[in-house]
């Protein structure tokens, strides 16, 4: 592996804390049941965490520049003092809840594997259980995993920091020229997993390579296995055409983002898949279906049924429902007023919901989010590719989406 400039943003030890370095899966589930708000165990063993945030948050994602600088980027961005500023306070909400859990791990394998550091509070167990999952350990990527570890990227994460003078109440701070992402107030794992490639984007970039959001699978034609990549929008079904078959023999390699190099070398970003689960069947998508329902994965806002089971095409929840879901609903922003309205008959599911079927504000929880997750190592993957071995790329197929017509997946919803 080639050496690069360690992060110089902070890190684990700039904390006056307890860490956590490391922890098992085993002990990442004992976190989460313990620390994290609206975690449960299922039917099927593993965890399912009802957030607050149903996607990520592009409004409240902003990029440290200064008035000169800013205009070179598309997105939101804050000044310099101000980001210091919410840094600080950070700084100062960890150092009170007196825990972090660290995770050193990397994007990527081989020759093009990044160091990534990612720091938790206490209730974000579940969000590094997540991680840990679609990240490559070190004793895949290093000869001696036992020493000091220098990562280049770093993502400090505290789901529990709510901010008053920030629109929606969070920050996700992006500071590119100390590769390190802070994120306050969001939940959702999503803000995890991309809080790292947003700043892989940026340096393979300036490393000369590009990194593409799409999918990747290793088909064989004729006996030659060659790579062929699925870029598309979200929503668009990069992770459904990705785990299904074509060809003589398919292999998954990746279903969100791949690197491309000069000369058409790829490699991957993640060890796993961040699925949609939405509609999800056994006899439409088995390896998505079993994945889920294996006990090493971890799922986020799939609904539940009273007997700990999933229901993937949940959509309008009946007073019943929310009358058993009513604390997690309430716990996870709920209007606690409206909750006991709906349950008690007050307002019915005609009166809060538009022509258009889009409920009132305040009223939101009467729909299930069609955004659930789940999170799935390629070890629960069949068929998966050699991640160590992945054929240069040969062909590049596009996913379009025509909003006036038939979906040409049956699944969308929000990333």
């Amino acid at each position: 592996m080639k050496t690069l400039a360690p992060s110089s943003g902070v890190s684990a030890t700039d904390f006056d804390v307890r860490t956590i370095a490391n922890p098992s899966q085993a002990q990442l589930r004992r976190l989460a049941l313990e620390h994290t708000p609206a975690c449960f165990e299922t039917a099927h063993d593993n965890l399912v965490k009802h957030s607050r945030n149903k996607a990520r948050k592009a409004a409240c994602t902003y990029v440290v520049a200064d008035a000169e600088s800013a205009p070179r980027f598309a997105a939101k961005t804050i000044e310099p003092a101000k980001a210091a500023e919410l840094v600080e306070r950070q700084r100062a909400y960890i150092e009170e809840q007196g825990t972090l859990i660290e995770l050193d791990a990397y994007l990527g394998l081989g020759e093009h594997a990044f160091g990534v550091q990612w720091l938790y509070t206490l209730e974000g167990a579940n969000i590094a259980g997540m991680q840990q999952i679609l990240s490559f350990p070190r004793d895949q990527v290093e000869d001696d995993p036992n020493g000091p570890f220098a990562p280049l990227f770093r993502v400090i994460y505290t789901p529990n920091l709510m901010l008053d003078d920030m629109p929606g109440g969070q920050a996700i701070i992006v500071d590119l020229e100390n590769w390190t992402t802070y994120v306050m107030g969001p939940d959702y794992f999503g803000e995890s997993k991309k809080g790292a490639l947003r700043m892989l984007n940026e340096h393979v970039y300036r490393e000369g390579g590009l990194v593409l959001h799409a999918g990747a699978k290793a088909v064989t034609v004729d006996g030659k296995s060659q790579t062929m990549t699925i870029m598309g929008l979200s929503g668009t079904g990069k992770t459904t055409t990705t785990f299904s078959k074509q060809g003589e023999i398919t292999q998954p390699i990746q279903d969100d983002m791949v690197c491309i190099w000069p000369g058409g070398a790829c490699s991957v970003t993640e060890n796993g898949c961040f699925a949609k689960t939405h509609g999800l069947t056994l006899e439409s998508e088995p390896v998505i279906y079993e994945g889920t329902l294996s006990p090493i994965a971890w799922v986020e806002n799939v609904y539940t049924t009273a007997d700990g089971t999933f229901e993937f095409s949940k959509g309008i929840l009946s007073p019943e429902d929310v009358k058993r879901l009513a604390d997690v609903l309430v716990l996870t922003g709920a209007d606690a007023e409206n909750v006991a309205r709906y349950i008690s008959g007050e307002a019915s599911y005609a009166d809060i919901v538009d022509e258009n079927g889009i409920p009132n504000d305040g009223w939101d929880f009467v729909q299930w989010t069609q955004n659930g997750r789940s999170i799935i190592p390629m070890s629960a993957v069949q068929d998966a590719a050699d991640l160590h071995r992945i054929p240069t790329v040969h062909s590049m197929g596009i996913l379009n989406r025509d909003e006036g017509t038939q979906p040409c997946c049956r699944r969308s919803g929000e990333r």
